[in-house]
This record gives structure tokens, C-alpha cells and sequence, in this order.
């Protein structure tokens, strides 16, 4: 019997040691600060502005959905989980929540986010909701992850959907402003996971995970991560070049992406040692802060437009 089976043995009777911080890191909570605020920005680019009500009620079903779809990839990972050093103090292989009580909170959490939102905005909104974590839950956590390298590129998909679901449910469809910020973020997604597999190698194939450095080796990764990279700066420049975003955002946009370029150039270039490990790291981390600073800009720019000061 293997170290994570053993952990996650529920045949034993259990004392119950969950507290409410167990259920809210089910939620994944970084992960699903992320959904929301890039659904802020597909919310915002409505052409009529959404009622407050409707943005907040439908804000708060695609968080819960973001918690739901995180507490549902738990239950289904958590003997992965229990194999590697940044996941094996989640709740479930602690030992503080069993996968069944999990499976149970998250099928609740995505029955009543999907019909939130069905009811305070709309049924496509709901609709692509409920597609949203039937992707992230079924195809890519039970499905691709375990399977392909390309898990991250085809799984992505799921992450890169909530501007377009912000979107649907402010104006009832989707239009090409929504589909521009999805690209972004699937296409960020690739060279920011890959750098972080390329750190977490060893971890990976312990839990038997397929990502790319462990099947097509390092040095595909990292011309992987550059080509992505290079893909992403000019699709990171669309808002402004489509006229959905001011000169502001292009002039950041083009700077964020440069800077990504180089760090990728860096990452491609060091190819052993504690400098490439550092490189992949510090690509990792930019990452996060290349699509917080572009969403956020993006953000500020809809809120100055519709603001009664500045109109």
C-alpha cells in the first residue's frame, strides 16, 4: 500500500477535526480571487453598464462556481495531493476532511452557483458556468491532467472562460472584447505552469503527473515557454489595438510583455543549475503579476469610464 493511500484511508474510524478555514481552503481561495477579478473585467466591458446588484450577485456565483469546481478537484486529486510538499497539508490529506465530505460541499456549491446565476443574470451565463466546471472537473482534473503533457494547454481552457462568463451575464451573449481576454489567459497559462513543472519536476513525477518537463524533457519546456511567450505579448497588446482599451494599457501591455519575453529569453538560455532554477521561478511569479497588472488596468480604465466623475 502505497504512502498516499495510507494517508487518505478512510475505512478507520475518524475524529472530526475540520473548521471552517478547512471548507474555505477547499475553495481554493487565490485561485478563485484570480476567476474573479478577470470576470470583473469581462463584466465591465458590457456596453450598457450592469445594475450593482447584478454584478455583485453575479460576481459572487462565479466565485462560489471557482470554490466549487477547487473543492471538487480536491476530492478527486487528494492522493496526488498527498505526494508532494506544496499540496499535502490541504485538508483532505491532513486527515482534516474526508474526500467524501468534500464531494459533497462541492457538488452543492456548483448546483447553487449555477443557478444563482441563472436567476440574477441569465442562463448563458449559467449555462457557460456550468461548462466552466464541468471542464476544470471532468476534463481536465480527471481526465487530461493524468494523461497528456498537454494538460495545462487544453485544461487551460476552464481558467481562461470566466471573462466571457462575466460578460454573458451582464449582456446576455458573448462578443469578440470577452473572447480577447479568454485568449490571454489560455495562452498565459502554458508558460506560467510549465515554469513552475520545471522547478517541481521531480514532485510531478513522483505523483505521476505527465506535465511537460517530465515526458518531452527540460530543454523542450523551455522552448515551449519562449514560444508561448512570444505569443502572448502581442495577443496581450489586443484590447488596445481593438479598441476596447486606452493607449495607457497599450503602453503597459506592450512594456508588461516585453518584460515577459525576456524572462522567458532567460529561462530558455540557463539551462542547469540554482540560476535556472531561479529563472524559472522568477518567470513563474512575473507571470502572476503580468496578467494581475493588465486585468487591473483594464479594470481601472471601465470603472474611470463609468464613473459620473469623469463621464
Amino acid at each position: 500500500m502505497s504512502d498516499a493511500s495510507f494517508i487518505l484511508d478512510d475505512s478507520a474510524p475518524r475524529v472530526p477535526t475540520a473548521a471552517p478555514g478547512d471548507y474555505f481552503a477547499l475553495l481554493k481561495p487565490r485561485v478563485m480571487s484570480l476567476v474573479v477579478f478577470t470576470a470583473l473585467a469581462g463584466l465591465l466591458l458590457a456596453p450598457t453598464p450592469p445594475h450593482p446588484f447584478l454584478a455583485f450577485a453575479s460576481l459572487l456565483a462565479i466565485a462560489v462556481g471557482a470554490g466549487a469546481s477547487g473543492a471538487l478537484n480536491m476530492w478527486f486529486d487528494a492522493d496526488i495531493d498527498a505526494l508532494m510538499t506544496r499540496t499535502r497539508l490541504r485538508p483532505i490529506p491532513a486527515g482534516r476532511l474526508s474526500r467524501e465530505e468534500a464531494l459533497a460541499f462541492g457538488l452543492v456549491l456548483s448546483v447553487l452557483a449555477v443557478l444563482t446565476l441563472g436567476l440574477v443574470a441569465n442562463w448563458l451565463a449559467a449555462a457557460l458556468l456550468a461548462f466552466t466546471i464541468f471542464f476544470y472537473v471532468v476534463v481536465y482534473t480527471m481526465w487530461l491532467k493524468r494523461s497528456t503533457p498537454m494538460n495545462i494547454v487544453i485544461g487551460g481552457a476552464a481558467g481562461a472562460l470566466p471573462p466571457i462568463v462575466g460578460f454573458a451575464a451582464a449582456t446576455g451573449a458573448v462578443d469578440l472584447s470577452s473572447i480577447v481576454l479568454f485568449s490571454i489567459i489560455f495562452v498565459w497559462t502554458p508558460p506560467h505552469f510549465w515554469a513552475l513543472a520545471l522547478v517541481k519536476r521531480e514532485e510531478y513525477g513522483r505523483a505521476g503527473i505527465p506535465m511537460l518537463p517530465n515526458v518531452a524533457g527540460e530543454d523542450r519546456t523551455r522552448l515551449e515557454i519562449l514560444a508561448y511567450s512570444l505569443a502572448l505579448a502581442p495577443i496581450g497588446v489586443a484590447p488596445y489595438l481593438l479598441g476596447f482599451a486606452s493607449p495607457i494599457y497599450g503602453a503597459a501591455s506592450l512594456l508588461l510583455g516585453a518584460a515577459l519575453v525576456v524572462g522567458a529569453i532567460q529561462v530558455f538560455r540557463l539551462r542547469s543549475g540554482e540560476a535556472a532554477r531561479r529563472a524559472a521561478m522568477r518567470l513563474f511569479f512575473f507571470s502572476i503579476l503580468y496578467l494581475f497588472l493588465l486585468f487591473m488596468v483594464l479594470v481601472i480604465e471601465r470603472l474611470v469610464h463609468l464613473s459620473p466623475l469623469f463621464s
